[in-house]
């Protein structure tokens, strides 16, 4: 089954509107609008790259370790941006 872009999108804006949410409460949650964007675009390209995965990888096995692999990019990239874990220049807060 191929999943649209636009599926793909209206999925990462609903994920970051969970975000918003927290953000409209008094915490310590302090996104702009630059950040709402990178993460949305975090969100749609790994949706879009696990899509394209499942969708013409045909070895089973083998494409169960690149959805590991992609997430874990995803996971890893996604707390770098967040709090910077390994300190590079891209690092949040």
């Amino acid at each position: 089954m191929k999943i649209s872009y636009r599926t793909l999108a209206v999925t990462a804006l609903l994920l970051l509107l969970v975000a918003m949410a927290e953000h409209l409460q008094p915490s310590e949650v302090n996104w702009s609008g630059f950040d709402y964007l990178i993460a949305g675009l975090l969100v749609f390209a790994a949706g879009f790259t696990l899509e394209t995965v499942m969708h013409r990888w045909r070895q089973h096995k083998m494409r169960w370790w690149i959805i590991a692999l992609v997430l874990l990019i995803f996971v890893l990239l996604w707390m770098e941006l967040a709090v910077g874990i390994f300190g590079s220049p891209i690092a949040g807060s």
